[in-house]
């Protein structure tokens, strides 16, 4: 039995001091944990200072029935009911019930409120008993915050999130999402909870152990009023056509700056919403649209020129029995380079291109490459992919006999349309190929964390010669009467650009679709803004080409910008120097300062300024002023001493 004893003593003090730490750990991490208080993102904002997202605070407001004293309790329990019914219109008696219900069954976590704001969660915490605070008063708030777009479903895609699932996956679209770790997320803060019995925990303390540091907010470079135009420009487009899906993308010209971007998708119920980010995620054959590029490598290798001749032979031509057909019936017959890119002739361009590159078509590819064509733009939103070139040169399957002349039209490669928009904005831009930016800078509060500036992507993507070519052919397309995109012309305002119209899921003519695309920029001289439009399968019964479909969401969205925004005048200087002026003042000056009591000659000064003069001597004298304009006589003479309230008078005409 003795020894049996010291065996327990011994235990005990093992137990006490040699593994003490680890028991009393074990039993802290059972009833006392560490919880996460995220902190609130920052904001996200647009380039005029609208709130396109941000992050509200949400409170739940619970109550420790048994933290309060009996006195406490009985002293505030009435006055207490009454404000909580004042506020939710309940009874007083049967709340006062409830909590009294909750008190004798020893409730630690009794609910007051659900996910209310912060004017309702200030007003809750000053009632009766509640404003004694977490140790007096039982009370327990849990924040939450959760992300609102105030624009609602406008750019709300390219907007973003940022999301964790169960399991931790992370889902992190758009701006938000993109930028959301380094600026926007902020740093968490920490709060103990205690174990109180049934898997639930209450707040040791009202205050957090680390309070959390709010995120950067971040200005993007989405304009709100262009935003709205491009949208709904959109949207009327795709529910006319019923359309399954399509985006349009606006960015200004000299910096790459993104001013609009809107994704709209359709449900099973018809309407349309943000459902992808299209523009950025969704790569396609171009179409026409990619004619532009065929010819700038074309002209710049000097092959062909925009006088030369091709014949269109009636409209339809053959490659290893494979044909390329012209939308026009019978074909153009012999047009110049300049008309087939005009009217878009698939005939006249692939020609064009198989003559000059059929013995070396990687001299082909190779001239793209050297426009940046085969490279993707590096964007910080996720989801872009790598343009399509087929190269001869590549075994990868995507080179075959025809390839260099299903290229000429669209066919073979493949382009997200913000990467085909940066094409056709480096010709607007005389050549220099800027990246596409959808951040200003980041600040928190007025303080500027980083500014983000142009990036330029290729200096020169060709010579200036061939830009001035390009330049006048997107202007064609537009202008004059056979151009494809003629419908859109207006007098009022120019524009630049090419339609397209490109063959969807063709293998297979049961799924046959098309895409109907329009590039372009505007004014076609001085461009300040550069646009594409992209429609998914319109149904082919109301139309499927570019300039009818997609056209008037580019016409819509230049004439909203130009026509009702109103023009502002620039002034080159404000420093406009007039010897009349400046005479005149130097004379008023010099009056001033010598005459302070003696009356002087005011016989040719403006009316109004002898006035003042009068007026500002060091005696006060009473100024009567007959007529307008220069004084012609004064009825005191000059260097005659004035008196205080003498009145002089002043003739002027």
């Amino acid at each position: 039995m003795f020894i049996f004893g010291l065996a327990v003593v011994f235990k005990l003090l093992s137990i006490q001091f040699l593994q003490g730490d680890k028991y009393r750990a074990l039993a802290t991490e059972r009833v006392v944990k560490d919880v996460v208080i995220p902190a609130n993102r920052g904001n996200v904002y647009s380039v005029n200072g609208n709130l396109l997202a941000t992050s509200i605070p949400k409170y739940d407001i619970r109550f420790d029935a048994v933290t309060p004293s009996v006195k406490t309790f009985e002293k505030y329990i009435k006055p207490f009911c009454d404000s909580l019914s004042k506020y939710s219109g309940k009874s007083s008696n049967k709340l006062e019930k409830q909590l009294r219900r909750a008190r004798a069954n020893k409730n630690r976590y009794y609910l007051l409120a659900r996910n209310i704001g912060y004017s309702d969660y200030i007003r809750l915490r000053n009632f009766p008993l509640l404003k004694l605070g977490a140790f007096k008063g039982g009370l327990i708030v849990e924040q939450t915050t959760k992300r609102e777009h105030p624009m609602g479903g406008i750019a709300q895609r390219t907007i973003g999130y940022e999301r964790i699932d169960e399991k931790g996956n992370i889902t992190r679209p758009g701006i938000d999402g993109a930028f959301g770790v380094k600026y926007l997320r902020g740093v968490d803060g920490h709060r103990k909870k205690q174990k109180i019995g049934k898997g639930q925990w209450k707040p040791l303390s009202d205050a957090n152990e680390v309070e959390p540091k709010d995120g950067y907010d971040v200005y993007t470079t989405i304009d709100v009023n262009i935003q709205d135009i491009a949208h709904h420009a959109l949207l009327e487009q795709l529910e006319k056509y019923k359309a399954d899906h399509g985006c349009v993308v606006v960015m200004e010209t000299k910096t790459g700056e993104i001013r609009a971007i809107s994704n709209l998708g359709r449900n099973k119920n018809g309407h349309y919403y943000e459902r992808l980010n299209y523009a950025v995620g969704e790569s396609h054959e171009s179409g026409s649209t990619f004619k532009l590029m065929a010819l700038a490598a074309a002209f710049e290798d000097k092959v062909v020129d925009t006088s030369d001749v091709v014949d269109t032979e009636k409209g339809i031509i053959s490659f290893y029995g494979k044909k390329v057909r012209d939308s026009k019936h019978g074909g153009y017959g012999k047009i110049t380079v300049a008309k087939a890119f005009e009217v878009s002739s698939n005939t006249g361009i692939v020609k064009v291109i198989d003559k000059a590159y059929r013995k070396q078509p990687e001299k082909f590819v190779d001239r793209l490459y050297d426009m940046n064509l085969d490279n993707d733009l590096n964007l910080p939103i996720i989801g872009e992919p790598k343009p399509i070139i087929p190269d001869p040169r590549i075994k990868n399957g995507r080179w075959s006999g025809i390839a260099l002349q299903w290229m000429a039209y669209g066919y073979g490669v493949s382009f997200t349309p913000l990467q085909t928009l940066t094409f056709y904005n480096a010709v607007a831009n005389d050549g220099v190929m800027v990246k596409p930016r959808f951040l200003k800078e980041v600040k928190e509060f007025d303080r500027v964390i980083e500014p983000f500036e142009r990036e330029v992507v290729n200096k020169q993507i060709c010579s200036k010669e061939t830009i001035s070519k390009l330049q006048a052919l997107l202007k064609s397309v537009v202008e004059k009467d056979h151009g494809t995109g003629n419908r859109l012309y207006s007098k009022n305002f120019s524009m630049a650009g090419k339609t397209g119209t490109c063959q969807k899921d063709y293998r297979n003519k049961e799924k046959l679709n098309y895409i109907s695309s329009f590039a372009g920029y505007f004014p076609a001289d001085d461009p300040e803004y550069s646009c594409i439009v992209v429609i998914h399968e319109p149904e082919k019964g109301i139309g499927y080409y570019g300039a009818d479909v997609s056209g008037p969401v580019f016409k819509r969205v230049a004439q909203k910008i130009y026509i009702d925004t109103p023009l502002i005048d620039k002034l080159e200087s404000l420093e406009v120097k007039v010897g009349v002026v400046d005479e005149a003042y130097e004379k008023f000056y010099k009056t001033a300062q010598t005459y302070k009591t003696i009356m002087p000659n005011l016989v040719g000064m403006p009316a109004m300024d002898a006035v003042v003069l009068l007026e500002n001597m060091q005696v006060d004298v009473k100024v009567r002023l007959d007529g307008s304009g220069v004084v012609k006589a004064q009825s005191v003479s000059k260097n005659t001493k004035l008196r205080p309230n003498q009145t002089v008078i002043l003739r002027a005409s």
